[in-house]
């Protein structure tokens, strides 16, 4: 027994240090500064070189560079595509140029191993966040862009909450990808990233789908502040655009405000872009109307149109109405003021009229005549013709 516990002293602090030279972090670095005395011993001249060509690589990024910069800044006019390249080129760091210059040069000097995978890891970080970088700017230099071609005040207020929504999408992307190259397992990060996701979704849907409402609105322009548009049952002009409603001024004065999703969720017409508007009108003429008459009317109602100036459609017989004969009269008005198209369809009818009147015309108005009778089915009223006057009539033809 005393045999035994004497082998395992003696077999202890010959153990103890093994175990601590693997573990002991001076050690590792010994190990490497020495690595690394060897490789510059041995290969000096290979790293001259490559010191030389990584700063010539250097150099040419740096100046081409500073060279599109300066194009990008001297194109005239603002948030135009080249001004938005420029902002990209601008957000280009010099470090990472200068990595990207060692990793270029780094083979040809033969590193050892460790020190290649150190250059690899630290070339993928700086590349992967540099494309987040670009990617947002691009991002954000078109949303810019738009919002100053149509002046929009809404886009310009939601930059800052686009700008965190696209920074936070676009570094999370770069994360999961420099994981990925340092061999961690992201598959469970990305499931849970996800279901994250989803419950912020759920928990925001009406706030998330207002929003996006409101950026397709923005994008897509169906309409604009200060357009007149029919929605759903009211006809209203457009006042302000927001990030969860929209604003409109209906015709008779009142304040609409509608959530944007709704607000997309119906059939919209949008009054602005109408270069002709067509107008319709029925006129219905009384059944004793001649035949003659009712050949003559499409001449006559174009011959109105054209002297009134707006283009005439067509002019045809429509149908027989209870109460009328029925005509329909196309015209077309090319403007894109109401007020004028308002003003041009009163001149056409009040003209329509006045020829028609004196035409001898007759405008029909619904009319009824009722007849009345007897359960045997002889007429009542209106009254039948009375046999005595056609007795006297007969008498009075007679010869005296």
């Amino acid at each position: 027994m005393f045999s035994i516990l004497a082998a395992a002293t003696t077999a202890a602090p010959k153990a103890a240090p093994a175990k601590a030279a693997a573990t002991n972090p001076l050690d590792d670095l010994q190990r490497y500064w020495d690595l690394s005395v060897a490789w510059v011993n041995s290969h000096w001249l290979q790293i001259g070189i490559a010191i030389g060509a990584g700063l010539l690589i250097y150099f040419v990024l740096s100046m081409v560079r500073s060279f599109a910069l300066k194009h990008a800044q001297s194109a005239e006019g603002e948030m135009t595509l080249t001004h938005i390249a420029g902002r990209v080129i601008h957000k280009t760091k010099s470090s990472v140029l200068a990595i990207i210059a060692i990793r270029m040069v780094a083979g040809y000097a033969q590193p050892p191993a460790v020190i290649m995978q150190m250059i690899q890891f630290v070339f993928t970080v700086a590349v992967v966040l540099q494309v987040a970088i670009w990617a947002r700017e691009i991002v954000l230099g078109l949303i810019q862009r738009r919002a100053a071609e149509g002046n929009n005040e809404t886009l310009s207020n939601a930059m800052g909450i686009i700008r965190l929504l696209i920074s936070i999408a676009l570094f999370a992307i770069a994360a999961i990808v420099i994981l990925d190259n340092m061999g961690v397992n992201v598959t469970g990060l990305i499931a849970g990233l996800g279901i994250g996701g989803i419950a912020i979704g759920l928990a925001a849907q009406g706030i998330f789908s207002d929003l996006f409402a409101s950026l397709s609105i923005i994008f897509d322009r169906p309409f604009r502040v200060g357009e007149t548009i029919k929605y759903d049952t009211s006809t209203a002009t457009v006042e302000r655009i927001g990030l969860k409603s929209t604003r409109l001024r209906s015709l008779n004065g009142e304040l609409l405000v509608i959530s944007n999703t709704n607000l997309l969720s119906k059939e919209i017409t949008n009054f602005a872009h109408l270069h002709r508007r067509r107008i319709t009108f029925k006129i219905g003429v009384i059944y004793q109307t001649t035949p003659e008459m009712l050949r003559d009317l499409p001449a006559l109602l174009e011959e109105q149109v054209v002297a009134g100036g707006q283009e005439f459609i067509r002019s045809s017989f429509l149908t027989f109405g209870p109460s009328s004969l029925d005509f329909e009269l196309l015209f077309d008005v090319f403007s894109d003021e109401f007020d004028e198209v308002a003003a041009a369809r009163t001149d056409i009818a009040i003209r329509l009229f006045d020829a028609m009147t004196r035409a001898g015309y007759s405008f029909a108005y619904p009319t009824q005549t009722s007849f009345t009778a007897a359960p045997d089915g002889t007429m009542i009223m209106p009254y039948p013709e009375s046999p005595k006057p056609r007795a006297a009539a007969a008498k009075a033809a007679k010869p005296g």
